[in-house]
């Protein structure tokens, strides 16, 4: 069990609002040298404007090349206030000297993770519903991201801006950052909603977007 002096809260380490940005998730064995030097741009993008956090999630890629990539991005994030997280591998994420992992309902649990990782490794968890978010603070999460909350592609049922108030006024003050069709027009009412922050794709893997979010938060 990790001790309360060891585990400080996300939010007081990086400060909120937390802006979470998520690899798009093309690379595979053939195009990887190419999307490889497009996706550690965007990462040196990202911290010179101060991103909170960024989650590598290219579920394509071998575990060999999956390190790669982590290795490469780790050096340019060490010693920033961005923190690097490895989806789903969390074995990846510690050799490669990451900062954390991402799980999804298809990974190790959190509690597993806490266990077997050091306390300052950060883990956060994908949720859907209510119960999977109380799961993950129970399991001594860092933080969750919430999702559907606006249409994004392929990602099912949409959660709302009511279900997601629900969820940040259940888990308060547990950290959960929104996801799914965050953009320009919308970041602003997760936050009004009560999330600690937001996540996204396609509008965060955009160096002008990054710019602007700069200048605004």
């Amino acid at each position: 069990m990790i001790s309360e002096k060891a585990k400080v809260k996300i939010t007081k380490r990086i400060g909120e609002p937390l802006i979470y940005l998520i690899t798009e998730g093309e690379m595979t064995v053939e195009n990887f040298t190419e999307k490889k030097s497009r996706t550690l741009e965007i990462i040196k993008r990202a911290v010179q404007t101060k991103i909170s956090l960024i989650q590598i999630r290219e579920k394509k890629l071998s575990a060999r090349l999956a390190f790669e990539l982590a290795s490469e991005a780790a050096e340019i994030t060490r010693g920033t206030k961005t923190k690097l997280l490895i989806n789903d591998r969390a074995d990846i994420a510690f050799a490669a000297n990451a900062d954390g992992v991402h799980l999804t309902s298809n990974s190790l649990s959190a509690a597993t993770v806490r266990q077997d990782f050091p306390p300052h490794f950060i883990v956060g968890v994908s949720a859907h519903t209510i119960k999977e978010a109380k799961a993950a603070k129970r399991q001594e999460a860092d933080f969750i991201t919430f999702s559907p909350i606006f249409f994004s592609p392929d990602k099912g049922k949409l959660q709302g801006l009511e279900k997601l108030r629900e969820v940040c006024e259940t888990l308060k003050p547990f950290p959960v950052l929104a996801l799914g069709g965050i953009d320009q027009t919308n970041y602003k009412s997760v936050l009004e909603n009560g999330a600690s922050g937001f996540a996204a794709i396609r509008f965060l893997n955009n160096v002008e977007n990054l710019r602007k979010m700069a200048e605004k938060i």
